[in-house]
């Protein structure tokens, strides 16, 4: 899928939306290399130049991995915006991650953005006509086409969203795990983040990425 802006065009979209919002894994990748301890604390980085929209994912992210006892950091906190831009400042950018006790760094990223056009089917009730028929008379007869309606059945255009998550180990810099997401017609940008953290963090926890401390 070609690479967009991340969430760049969410606003009109939203505004676009009239279904029930869902989000759902449609897979998951994680390396045979993988640890065999999960990460304790992780560095979250939205790859957007939108910052309101980057910072919203961040957060809820960082909220539910701390909810579920991992340690967690958005990277709008102790990276510059704009400074990883070059080879130095990334170089820079990585020894702060590794310095502050991050063992992983997950990036969130939009992949693609479409437009389905599905139709709704029209539904037909009735309601009955009392005992005596409906043919005698006027009354019978109006009411019995007057009990039975009909919902027109119409069109509507379902937006959907893929999002990739990929989960780098800090020290090695290889990719550890990944994961994408589809989402369809999100109503609003808090909406989404917060259900879409849900079930990433959900799906990190199953593939054995990160591990959630015992309840006492």
């Amino acid at each position: 899928m070609k690479k967009l802006s991340f969430f760049a065009s969410f606003a009109i979209l939203f505004a676009l939306a009239s279904c029930s919002p869902s989000t759902k894994i449609i897979g998951s990748w994680t390396s045979p290399e993988k640890p065999a301890s999960a990460y304790q604390k992780i560095l979250v980085v939205g790859l957007s130049s939108n910052l309101v929209n980057r910072q919203a994912f961040e957060e809820e992210l960082v909220a539910t991995l701390i909810e579920d006892g991992v340690q967690s950091t958005s990277s709008l906190t102790i990276i510059p915006v704009g400074s990883a831009a070059t080879e130095v400042g990334m170089t820079k950018a990585l020894e702060t991650v590794r310095s502050t006790g991050h063992d992983a760094i997950l990036t969130v990223a939009l992949l693609d953005q479409t437009s389905e056009t599905r139709y709704v089917q029209g539904t037909t009730t009735y309601a009955p006509m009392g005992y005596g028929g409906y043919y005698g008379r006027f009354g019978g007869y109006y009411g019995y086409y007057g009990a039975m309606t009909y919902d027109p059945g119409y069109y509507t255009t379902d937006k959907m969203y893929y999002v990739e998550v990929n989960l780098y180990d800090s020290k090695t810099e290889g990719l550890v795990w990944s994961s994408q997401s589809e989402t369809t017609n999100p109503s609003n940008l808090e909406s989404f983040s917060h259900t879409f953290a849900g079930v990433v963090v959900d799906r990190m926890i199953k593939d054995g990425i990160i591990s959630v401390p015992a309840k006492k």
